[in-house]
C-alpha cells in the first residue's frame, strides 16, 4: 500500500493545531539508520486508511515529498470523541532485519466444523491477533485459522496453527488458547431432556 506525505517544518502544539484546522495530520518517521523525520498526511486520506485491515499490518510504502522509503504503523491517536486522527507513528523498515508485529487472525471454516454441525455448538474467539516475527517480505496480511476440524467442548490452541514460512509466534504464556467450542446451555438441557429415562428397577 502507498501513503503520501509531505516533510513537515512546524513543531508544538499550535502548529500542530494549525495542520489539523488545514485538514491534515501531523506524524512522525522514526527508526534504521536516519534520523527521525516530521511528518504530515493528508486528513481525510488517512482515516480511511486507517479503516482498512491491511494497513495496519501491511508494509507501507511512504513517498515524503517524492523520496519512497519502506515503513510499518505503529501508532495512532484518535480524539476523545470526534472523528480526528490526531497524530500517527510509521517505522522504518530494514529489509534484513526481523521485524515484530500483531497481524489479525481470519476464521474460516466454522460452518462445516463438527461443533456447529453436529452440536450447534458455539465458537468464541479468544484471540483476534497474533504477535509474530518475520523478515519484512514474509509478512502476512492475516493468518487464518482453520475450525473446520473442531468438535464441541474442544479449544484451538496457537500450535494448531498453520503458519506460513518465515513466520514465527511470540507466545504470551504456554500455549494460549485461540478458539473454542461450547454447546449453549439451553442445548444441552434439551438433549438430557430427550433421553429415554432409566427403566425402574424391581423390588
Amino acid at each position: 500500500m502507498k501513503v503520501v506525505a509531505f516533510a513537515r517544518n512546524e513543531q508544538g502544539s499550535g502548529a500542530s493545531r494549525r495542520l489539523r484546522n488545514a485538514g491534515m495530520t501531523p506524524g512522525i518517521i522514526y527508526g534504521g539508520t536516519a534520523a527521525p523525520a516530521n511528518i504530515k498526511l493528508d486528513h481525510n486520506a488517512l482515516f480511511h486508511a486507517l479503516k482498512k485491515e491491511a494497513f495496519h499490518s501491511s508494509i507501507l510504502d511512504m513517498e515524503v515529498d517524492g523520496k519512497s522509503e519502506q515503513v510499518l504503523l505503529r501508532d495512532f491517536q484518535m480524539h476523545a470523541f470526534k472523528p480526528i486522527v490526531l497524530h500517527v507513528d510509521f517505522q522504518r523498515v530494514d529489509a534484513a532485519q526481523k521485524i515484530h508485529v500483531k497481524v489479525p487472525l481470519h476464521f474460516v471454516n466454522a460452518e462445516i466444523s463438527p461443533a456447529v454441525k453436529l452440536s450447534a455448538a458455539n465458537i468464541s474467539h479468544v484471540m483476534n491477533e497474533l504477535d509474530i516475527s518475520c523478515l519484512p517480505k514474509d509478512l502476512p496480511e492475516f493468518v487464518e485459522v482453520d475450525l473446520s476440524k473442531m468438535e464441541a467442548g474442544s479449544s484451538l490452541h496457537v500450535s494448531d496453527l498453520k503458519l506460513p514460512a518465515g513466520v514465527t509466534v511470540i507466545v504470551h504464556g504456554d500455549n494460549p488458547t485461540i478458539a473454542t467450542a461450547a454447546v449453549p446451555a439451553g442445548k444441552v438441557e434439551e438433549a438430557a431432556a430427550e433421553m429415554p429415562a432409566a427403566p425402574a428397577e424391581k423390588k
